[in-house]
């Protein structure tokens, strides 16, 4: 299972960063560890503040594009500290441990953790199926990257536990199941939509305004699941077909 969690970091500008939050990681039991286009590689420092997580430094997957790292995630969710013009689906850590852990049983997961001073943009928190809010101190709520990691490895690592103790699953060959598509699925969505709509003219391009915004917002609520985002996209290419009639 928790090969299946991805800790993703974004644009990470210090080594040491990358090295404390594998050390948070190893304790509870997280190895798969990614690092969006980061402003510095991975060195000494990292591998001496990581102490004894050296391997998950070193196995850790450096890709140019947030994309790339949440690539067949089934749940994608980003930490988020501000508030944001449009509202979105929030958990704290204790949910998204839970979360985590559930899907993760199937399917890969990715957490985000943003860049050390100005965080996640609107744009990758709008690839996200939820924001993750962490309830510090109104007075003082100054956490640093690996204290990020370190408080959701361990709600995941007792969400984990609690698994265990929980009695036996359903048998798993009833054909309830649900699956989820993954986040270029989604994101492969999006782009049909916006272009049925485009071509349509219910999206004017002189202005295009928050509509994509808000239909994101309206699919991250609903999460579809894998046969209904594939009944969305016939009903897109039924359109058009029609349309080219």
């Amino acid at each position: 299972m928790s090969e299946n969690i991805r800790i993703v970091l974004v644009e990470t500008s210090h080594t040491g960063n990358m090295g404390s939050a594998a050390r948070a990681m190893k304790t509870m039991g997280l190895s798969s560890l990614y690092l969006v286009n980061p402003q510095v590689q991975p060195d000494s420092h990292a591998i001496a503040l990581s102490a004894g997580a050296s391997d998950v430094i070193g196995n850790a997957k450096i890709v140019s594009t947030l994309d790339e790292a949440i690539a067949g995630c089934e749940l994608v969710i980003g930490t988020s500290a501000r508030s944001r013009t449009l509202p979105w689906p929030m958990v704290e850590p204790r949910e998204c441990g839970e979360k985590s852990v559930k899907i993760a049983q199937t399917a890969p997961v990715a957490i985000i953790f943003g860049r050390e001073r100005v965080g996640l943009t609107n744009d990758e928190l709008q690839k996200c199926n939820y924001h993750l809010y962490i309830p510090t101190n109104p007075e003082y709520g100054s956490l640093n990257l690996a204290m990020a990691v370190q408080l959701v490895s361990y709600e995941i690592r007792m969400a984990f536990l609690a698994s265990q103790n929980e009695s036996e699953p359903a048998n798993n060959d009833e054909a309830d199941e649900v699956h989820y598509p993954p986040a270029d699925d989604m994101e492969r969505f999006y782009t049909h939509l916006e272009s049925v709509l485009n071509e349509s003219g219910f999206i004017r391009k002189a202005h295009p305004g928050q509509i994509m915004n808000r239909l994101r917002r309206l699919f991250t609520r609903a999460h579809p699941e894998t046969q209904e985002l594939n009944i969305l996209r016939g009903i897109l290419t039924s359109v058009e077909k029609w349309a080219k009639k």
